[in-house]
């Protein structure tokens, strides 16, 4: 299995910043696209942000500009940089992972437990 570990949320004004971490561990393999995923109460998961092994990133056009995704592939490790928070960005935020395990052929999609980002004044 693969176990993902949450950290760096919080509550912010609008306006300010926040990191996002991801440390993923287990009998990995190796890890394919990771991303951020988020979901606001009342509404559905959403796409944040994704990076593939070779750094290839795609972002939601609602934070497109404002977030940085990044990964250090040595760590198993991948980050979200939040700047310019606003209230619509209030969310539980999802680690996700494609991985295949050691011993393995297939792989399989895993998820964090969600960290909360409260944007208020």
């Amino acid at each position: 299995q693969v176990q993902l570990v949450e950290s760096g949320g919080g509550l912010v004004q609008p306006g300010g910043s926040l990191r996002l971490s991801c440390a993923a561990s287990g009998s990995i393999f190796r890890i394919y696209t990771m991303g951020w995923y988020r979901q606001a109460p009342g509404k559905q998961r959403e796409v944040v942000a994704r990076i593939t092994s070779g750094g290839v990133i795609n972002y939601a056009d609602s934070v497109k500009v404002r977030f940085t995704i990044s990964r250090d592939n040595a760590k198993n490790t991948v980050y979200l940089q939040m700047n310019s928070l606003n209230p619509e960005d209030t969310a539980v935020y999802y680690c996700n992972a494609d991985a295949r395990l050691l011993y393995s052929s297939g792989r399989q999609t895993y998820w964090g437990q969600g960290t909360q980002v409260t944007v208020s004044s």
